[in-house]
C-alpha cells in the first residue's frame, strides 16, 4: 500500500479535480501492471494524509474506481484492485498470419452513377504557409468564450438533462423565438418560429432543398462565376445547370429571362450580397425583376445570405424573400461567418408546405441538431450578446478592408485592378494582361503564401481566369503586408 502512496501525485494547476487525478493515476498504474488484482488499496484516510488531501477527496476517487469497475469493496477488509479488470482485450477473427487490415476495394459493385465529385471552393493553406483565403471571419475575436458561459450556466441547471436527450428536428424552439426576431429586425422578414428550420450550416440547408425540388435533368440557373460549392450539390441531384453572367450589379436578368423562354426552370440559386466569388451586390432593380420573373415563370429562388450581417458602407439592400409575396423564395443564411466556420448554425425559411418537407428529410439525415448549442445561441441573441459582438466585428473588418484595399493598390497598383467591396470579407482582384492566375499561385505557394488560383471559380475550369478572391476579414495588419510582399514578389517571378 505504501507503493500507492509514493505513485501519485497532485497538480493544482491542471483543471482536472483532484479526485479525478487519483482516480486516473490509480487506474495507469493498474494498466501497466504496477498494481496487481487483488492488490490491496491505502485507506481512505491514510492516503488522505499521505497526499495532503481531504478525505472526501479519496472518498470520491475510490467511488469513481468502484463505478468503473476497477476496484472490489469488502466491509471490514478494505478495497482491493478488482480480479476481473474492466478492460479486456478483445479476441481477433482471424489466426495469427492471417493478412489483416481494413481493405481498400469493396467487395460488393459501387453504381458510377452514385459517384460523388466535388470542386474545392476554398484555398488549400500548406502547412507553414501564410494563407490568403478566400474570404473567412478571423477565428481568433469569435465569442467563445461567451459560448463556454452558456454551457457553463447549463451545467448548473436541474432542467438541462432534457436537452441531452431528443429534441424537434426543426431546431430548438427558444432559438427559433429568437431567429424570428432577429431576423425581423435586420432583414425585414416578416417570420414566426414556425417558419424556420435550424440546419448545420448554409450547405445542408442547400442540399435539403435540392433533394427536396430537383429531380433529374431538372433545369437550375446559376451565375457564372460562380459558388462550386453549390453547383456540385445541384448536379449531384441530377439537375442540368444553365449558367448566367455575373457583372457589377449582380446576375444578368435579361439572360436569366431569356433561359425561361426557351426551358422550364425548376430552381434559381443566387447570393444577393457579395456574391461568391465576385463580391458584388443584387441591385434593388434586378432583386424586383427576378422575384416578378419567379412569379411569372413559377421557379423556386434559393437565397443564399451567408454574410448579409458584415455591411460597411452603406445600409443594405432588404432580402428578396422580405418581398416574396408569391412563396417562391427559401431564404437561408448562417451563423458561421457570425462566429466561427466551426460552429455549425445554420437557418432555412420558407412557406410551411416546403418547410413541411425539409423537416422531415433533415430528420432522415441528421435526426436534429446539437440542442446545448442551440439553446447557447438563443441565449446569446436574447441577452444581445451576438449583437454586440456583429458591432465589434463590422468596425474591426470594415478596417481591415480599408487597410486591405490601400496596400494593394499602393504595392500591386500596377499590376492589378479591383473595386472596393461594400461587405463582406474579401476582394475580387483582377491581374493585368499578361499574368496568369496559376502560375503565380504556384510561385507564391513556393514562397510561403497560399492564394488561389481561380481556377473553380468558372464552370468551365478550362476557362483562363484572371481574377481571383482574396480574403481580408481573418488577417492581421502584419498578415497582410507580409502576404502581399509575397505576393508582388511572385507576380515578378511569374513574369
Amino acid at each position: 500500500m505504501a507503493l500507492v502512496d509514493s505513485l501519485l501525485s497532485i497538480d493544482k494547476s491542471l483543471p482536472v479535480s483532484a479526485y479525478l487525478q487519483i482516480a486516473n493515476g490509480i487506474i495507469a498504474y493498474i494498466r501497466q501492471g504496477t498494481l496487481k488484482p487483488g492488490a490491496a488499496l491505502p485507506a481512505s484516510r491514510v492516503l488522505a494524509k499521505s497526499l495532503n488531501v481531504h478525505r472526501k477527496t479519496i472518498v470520491a476517487a475510490y467511488d469513481e474506481l468502484y463505478a468503473q469497475s476497477w476496484v472490489e469493496v469488502y466491509p471490514r477488509k478494505g478495497i482491493f484492485v478488482a480480479q476481473n479488470l474492466p478492460d479486456v482485450a478483445p479476441r481477433p477473427i482471424l489466426k495469427i498470419g492471417q493478412e489483416t487490415g481494413l481493405a481498400a476495394q469493396t467487395n460488393f459493385e459501387i453504381s458510377k452513377d452514385k459517384e460523388i465529385y466535388i470542386a474545392y471552393p476554398f484555398v488549400k493553406g500548406i502547412e507553414g504557409n501564410l494563407v490568403f483565403n478566400s474570404g473567412f471571419p478571423d477565428t481568433r475575436i469569435a465569442p467563445v468564450e461567451l459560448l463556454v458561459r452558456e454551457y457553463r450556466r447549463f451545467a448548473a441547471y436541474r432542467f438541462t438533462p432534457k436537452y441531452l436527450m431528443y429534441g424537434l428536428e426543426q431546431g430548438s424552439e427558444n432559438l427559433r423565438n429568437e431567429m424570428a426576431k432577429f431576423l425581423s429586425e435586420t432583414r425585414g422578414l416578416q417570420a414566426g418560429p414556425d417558419d424556420i428550420l435550424i440546419t448545420k450550416g448554409v450547405q445542408m440547408a442547400l442540399y435539403l432543398t435540392t433533394q427536396i425540388l430537383i429531380a433529374k435533368g431538372d433545369v437550375v440557373i446559376v451565375g457564372d462565376p460562380g459558388f462550386s460549392g453549390a453547383n456540385d450539390v445541384f448536379e449531384q441531384a441530377g439537375a442540368k445547370l444553365e449558367l448566367v453572367p455575373v457583372d457589377d450589379c449582380g446576375m444578368n436578368m435579361d439572360a436569366v429571362e431569356a433561359i425561361c423562354k426557351k426551358k422550364k426552370v425548376r430552381m434559381l440559386y443566387v447570393i444577393p450580397h457579395h456574391h461568391t466569388p465576385t463580391t458584388t451586390t443584387l441591385s434593388s432593380e434586378r432583386r424586383m425583376r427576378l422575384l416578378e420573373l419567379a412569379m411569372k415563370y413559377k421557379f423556386a429562388i434559393i437565397e443564399d445570405d451567408y454574410d448579409f450581417d458584415f455591411q460597411y458602407t452603406c445600409s443594405p439592400i432588404l432580402p428578396l424573400a422580405s418581398a416574396d409575396y408569391y412563396g417562391n423564395v427559401i431564404y437561408v443564411g448562417s451563423f458561421c461567418k457570425v462566429i466561427a466556420p466551426g460552429i455549425r448554425i445554420g437557418f432555412m425559411v420558407a412557406p410551411k408546405n416546403f418547410l413541411k418537407q425539409a423537416i422531415n428529410l433533415r430528420r432522415l439525415i441528421d435526426r436534429q441538431g446539437e440542442h446545448l448549442l442551440e439553446e447557447a445561441m438563443a441565449n446569446l441573441l436574447k441577452n444581445g450578446d451576438i449583437g454586440r459582438h456583429l458591432k465589434k466585428a463590422n468596425k474591426l473588418y470594415h478596417e481591415r478592408r480599408d487597410l486591405f484595399c490601400s496596400l494593394l493598390k499602393e504595392h500591386l497598383g500596377d499590376d492589378i485592378s479591383f473595386r472596393v467591396p461594400d461587405g463582406g470579407f474579401a476582394v475580387w482582384v483582377t491581374y493585368r494582361d499578361g499574368l496568369d492566375a496559376e502560375r503565380i499561385s504556384r510561385k507564391a505557394s513556393e514562397m510561403g503564401l497560399s492564394i488561389s488560383s481561380g481556377v473553380d471559380y468558372y464552370y468551365d475550369h478550362s476557362y483562363k481566369n484572371q481574377s481571383i478572391r482574396i480574403g481580408f476579414a481573418s488577417l492581421t495588419e502584419a498578415e497582410m503586408r507580409e502576404g502581399i510582399a509575397i505576393l508582388k514578389k511572385a507576380i515578378q517571378k511569374s513574369e
